[in-house]
């Protein structure tokens, strides 16, 4: 599929933090520089050197248009690339709160549109993106999706575009969630006597570490917090605080990822 998009070439519109580590990722993976367009109001300077096109005239009809500018600045970015709707251009929208139904009214119902949620690991090429397409998107167009944004980590599947709003609660914004465990638990350890800089590379190590290991091993998360539970031991001690029902992280996470969800509902409402 990235044969298409090397052929036909492609527009990334928006080149920030997520636009710059997916065409980073792209490049790296053997895409022609000459294949891409990037447009950008303010285009980093590794660009510059990179072999792209930067805020050049677009391809009449590139295989993809990949939408990566912040919510706010859709409205100023969508026209400049909405004569490319209509046609056999694949849209793929990784902007947070956008329904596919603002696409569709801008590039016309009958332009493939695919919804993307990824996160922000995939700076290191650790993410996870989440994929959803309207009635108008082929197989062909979702595998297309898929190889561009394996660039970043992962992707997945979605049902329907209904279900965003819980993916965009726990894996867009999760990593912020994780990153406060970070903050809580070295600050936890400084409490108990660390100092501050070993109390947090001790937290960093540790998350980061517990995280590989949920991924690699069989065994299923649950199953992996029982093997380093010794029964009435530290952990122990620990997790009947954290697994309060009442005020422990089911109940924390559940409220947290629940506003975090009513709040894409309400973006994407405008």
């Amino acid at each position: 599929m990235l044969d298409t998009v090397a052929r036909q070439g492609m527009v990334l519109m928006g080149c920030g933090k997520m636009g710059g580590a997916m065409l980073s990722g792209w490049l790296k993976g053997g895409l022609p520089p000459a294949s891409v367009w990037v447009s950008d109001p303010y285009p980093a300077d590794w660009l510059t050197g990179a072999g792209v096109h930067i805020n050049a005239e677009f391809p009449d009809a590139p295989a993809v248009a990949l939408i990566a500018v912040k919510p706010q600045m859709m409205g100023d970015a969508l026209p400049a690339v909405a004569a490319l709707g209509g046609g056999p251009t694949l849209v793929i929208s990784v902007a947070a709160g956008t329904p596919i139904a603002k696409f569709e009214e801008v590039f016309g119902p009958g332009t493939p549109v695919i919804r993307a949620m990824p996160n922000t690991p995939a700076a290191i090429g650790r993410g996870i993106t989440a994929i959803i397409g309207n009635d108008a998107v082929t197989e062909d167009h979702m595998a297309m999706a898929e190889d561009l944004l394996s660039a970043v980590g992962q992707v997945v599947r979605l049902e329907n575009e209904g279900q965003m709003d819980a993916v965009t609660a726990v894996s867009g914004s999760g990593p912020a969630y994780v990153f406060h465990l970070i903050e809580t638990l070295a600050r936890a350890g400084e409490a108990e006597g660390l100092p501050a800089d070993l109390a947090m590379a001790l937290a960093k190590a540790t998350v980061g570490g517990a995280g590989d290991l949920a991924e690699q091993a069989d065994e299923d998360p649950g199953q992996l917090r029982v093997n380093v539970t010794s029964p009435n031991g530290t952990t122990q001690a620990a997790l009947e605080v954290l697994m309060d029902e009442t005020d422990g992280f089911p109940a924390l996470l559940k409220r947290a990822v629940k506003a975090a969800a009513d709040r894409s509902k309400e973006l994407s409402r405008g």
